[in-house]
């Protein structure tokens, strides 16, 4: 019988894009997806066009907070993994620790932006301004934590 895996980590990773990382006080908001690709876990969202719409576009003053990761959404026909599809509910941090990837090498304490293509940075020319902060420190494409308090 063929070996299924022969290699393994020292460590398990410590999160995933959208999770909720310890447990402070959860507050959480359900809005409803305006975006036509889908919006993914981890991501940070935005009012929408509609009453309770969010939106990925990243727009000044209008952050709601970043989407939490949902493992029991159905992944059936036209759906993409980690991904709330349009139109469908989903739930947002707005407050609590969570896992994001960030697009930049980002430290400790720095402010949280958002480019307009949506990674997420501590670099504030030309991005959105979020009103939260890295909890932890991460590489470009690693996983940090962010927070409002």
């Amino acid at each position: 019988m063929a070996e299924i895996q022969t290699a393994y980590n020292d460590l398990p990773p410590i999160a995933f894009p959208g999770m909720l990382v310890n447990g402070e006080a959860h507050r959480s908001i359900s809005r409803t997806c305006e975006d036509a690709a889908g919006i993914a876990f981890g991501k940070f969202v935005f009012r929408g066009a509609a009453d309770h719409g969010a939106t990925a576009t990243p727009t000044a003053n209008k952050v709601l907070g970043v989407v939490i990761a949902d493992h029991g959404k159905a992944f059936g026909l036209n759906s993409v993994a980690d991904v709330h599809a349009q139109y469908g509910s989903m739930s947002i941090a707005t407050t609590e620790p969570i896992a994001v990837t960030v697009g930049a090498t980002v430290v400790q304490g720095d402010p949280v932006y958002v480019t307009s293509a949506g990674a997420i940075t501590n670099v504030s020319t030309s991005n959105v301004a979020t009103g939260w902060n890295f909890d932890t420190s991460a590489s470009s494409g690693g996983l940090a934590v962010v927070v409002k308090r």
